[in-house]
């Protein structure tokens, strides 16, 4: 089984754009947090993908390529909205960050993810972090992905929006 290993931060400041930018559609067929079950459609490729529970910043991940009309289908029977994002690869450190730029009804909302090898590199990436990357929020539920999906940034109130800053 493949694992994942992953922290998330809020992005302050534009410096992050400029890199390679992918367009994301995806869903969820389980936002149990023991199972998420998620659909993306990105570029002409479909991606099925189970992850299991996060501990920390580690969880189980597997991801199967599938072609982009059955993701297609599979999208119409997500719950939930979908996400919709553009996806921007920015190099700092030797190290590739993906900025998640939200669109519709997570518009506004900015996600920085650094996905590494081992929970070591963390700290070898942090010592000279990105000027535009912000607070640590890996342990935030409210801004997986999936929870997303059933609560969108939209619906969130002025001052829960406020505190994240």
């Amino acid at each position: 089984m493949g694992i994942e290993i992953e922290r998330k931060f809020l992005v302050s400041g534009e410096g992050w754009r400029g890199g390679k930018a992918e367009s994301i559609r995806q869903g969820y067929l389980s936002t149990d947090p023991d199972r998420v079950v998620r659909v993306r459609v990105s570029g002409d490729t479909g991606y099925l993908t189970v992850k299991g529970r996060s501990h920390g910043a580690r969880r189980v991940e597997v991801e199967l390529e599938i072609p982009r009309a059955q993701a297609a289908e599979l999208l119409a029977l997500c719950k939930g909205a979908l996400i919709e994002k553009t996806r921007h690869h920015s190099e700092h450190s030797g190290f590739e960050w993906v900025v998640d730029e939200f669109l519709g009804d997570c518009a506004g909302l900015l996600v920085a993810e650094l996905e590494v090898n081992d929970e070591s590199d963390f700290a070898r990436a942090l010592t000279c972090p990105p000027a535009w990357l912000g607070r640590d929020v890996t342990d935030d539920p409210r801004l997986s992905n999936s929870a997303l999906s059933e609560r969108p940034f939209a619906s969130w109130g002025e001052a829960e929006r406020r505190a994240l800053t």
